[in-house]
């Protein structure tokens, strides 16, 4: 693997143009616009004050900055870099902003989410739309941007709206079978759309493009259920999260329980792999090279780890939530399916320094990595089964098939690997810090052998 050197950049404010070629940055109220192949700097923007959210067009042509605190929205083009675009909200506010999937239109929730505005770059229409929810994930696009959904509130019920996007016309509105909508979310093929209830309540519910009720899910009736809700890549498979520490997996023939993944402390199965990350500190150097290794940089007093495959038993550890305070430490908060849908990998809360990669042919689990410190955040090759976490530490961590392997990020100054996210072409990772970052290039050659 090869490193850059570190780029600054605040709030992790950074993110590669969906054609791959650019990379831009949020450098407090500065815009930075960098060449992925050279890393040079091919733009430079000034926005109005400190941006809160930055997001790439569809097509690449444009980035839209979001100052949350001011109402504000710019609007920066890479083809005529003297062009530009503002949109004041004023006094209503402004809560989120986000593209629309054809690059021309912004949609602008307002404070209280007292509504939803959709702005028209191309002809400067202006479209509203009221009763927006606020929830977890209340908007929601198909994935081949045709149709948006919408939460929305009124009367005391929940309902959804699903929307045209080519003239944002209204297809359908209907109500839903919910408590408290918590989030929707589409199949990636479009066909389905998956509502979920508040945690006080387990429920999922399917519907078609036209409303119809396809199916609805509950696992058990007492409090705290669903936690996050996933679709895998091929649309089979949806992933459900729950606050009882297990993943249930619902297939796209009969929308019923085909498989049931749980977390438990103690791993007695033989067939899957637990990685153990296991730390060493380089032996201290006498006194003068002490001193000397303090004048040029503290790198090399670095502590090491590598994997260790463990025999079972295996006691994974576990941290006893508080049922006194609000938003409990339990439950599986996240997964993510690899690109081929062949691996889920989870992790549950109350053990956040573990992180399981389950196979979807043989509904079994697969992996489990075992970190020193709590998983910050994981994500999957888009091209490849292969996962990249980090922890918050100086180290990277990767899973294939093949094994596991931790890399040591040798950036000066203490660079502390926060997020991460791939390149769409699977080549490289960027590494977030505090507000620094750097990107780790993968070695093609050695990733064949």
């Amino acid at each position: 693997m090869n490193f850059s050197e570190l780029f600054k950049q605040s709030n992790q404010l950074c993110k590669v143009s969906p054609d791959g070629k650019y990379l831009a940055t949020c450098v407090q109220y500065r815009l930075v616009v960098r060449d992925v192949s050279t890393l040079q700097i091919l733009h430079l923007y000034t926005c109005l004050d400190q941006v809160s959210h930055m997001e790439w067009s569809s097509d690449s042509l444009f980035i839209l900055c979001a100052m949350y605190k001011r109402g504000l929205i710019q609007v920066w083009s890479l083809e005529q870099p003297d062009w530009h675009c503002k949109i004041d909200e004023g006094s209503i506010g402004l809560v989120s902003s986000r593209w629309s999937p054809d690059g021309r239109h912004i949609l602008n929730t307002t404070e209280f989410h007292l509504r939803v505005t959709v702005w028209s770059l191309c002809t400067k229409a202006v479209s509203y739309m009221k009763y927006p929810k606020a929830c977890q994930k209340g908007i929601d696009f198909s994935k081949d941007g045709g149709y948006m959904a919408l939460a929305e509130r009124r009367d005391c019920k929940d309902y959804v709206s699903i929307f045209v996007c080519e003239d944002w016309h209204l297809l359908r509105n209907f109500e839903t079978e919910t408590q408290d909508l918590s989030g929707l979310e589409w199949s990636p093929n479009g066909c389905v759309l998956a509502v979920w209830d508040s945690c006080l309540e387990y429920k999922v519910l399917l519907y078609s493009l036209d409303g119809r009720l396809l199916s609805t899910y509950s696992a058990y009736e007492w409090s705290l259920g669903v936690k996050c809700v996933s679709w895998s890549p091929s649309s089979q498979f949806l992933a459900i999260g729950s606050y009882d520490e297990k993943v249930r997996i619902l297939n796209h023939i009969t929308w019923g329980k085909i498989a049931q993944f749980e977390h438990p402390a103690s791993i007695d199965n033989t067939k899957a792999t637990v990685y153990k990350e296991v730390e060493r500190r380089p032996a201290v150097p006498s006194d003068e090279l002490l001193q000397h290794n303090i004048k040029v940089g503290s790198t090399l007093l670095n502590t090491k780890s590598k994997y260790e495959i463990c025999a079972p038993p295996i006691q994974i550890p576990v941290v006893k939530p508080d049922p006194d305070r609000a938003n409990p430490k339990i439950g599986v908060s996240v997964l993510a399916f690899s690109s081929d849908s062949r691996y889920l990998a989870s992790r549950n809360d109350n053990m956040a320094t573990a992180v399981w990669v389950w196979d979807m042919q043989k509904m079994s689990l697969e992996a489990v990595l075992e970190q020193t410190a709590a998983v910050r955040c994981f994500q999957w090759d888009p091209r490849h089964p292969r996962l990249a976490l980090c922890t918050g530490n100086s180290k990277l961590y990767l899973w294939s098939p093949r094994g596991c392997v931790s890399v040591q990020v040798p950036a000066e100054g203490g660079f502390q690997v926060q997020s991460l996210s791939w390149h769409c072409s699977g080549d490289f990772l960027i590494l977030l810090g505090k507000d620094q970052l750097c990107l780790c290039y993968m070695d093609a050659e050695q990733e064949e052998k």
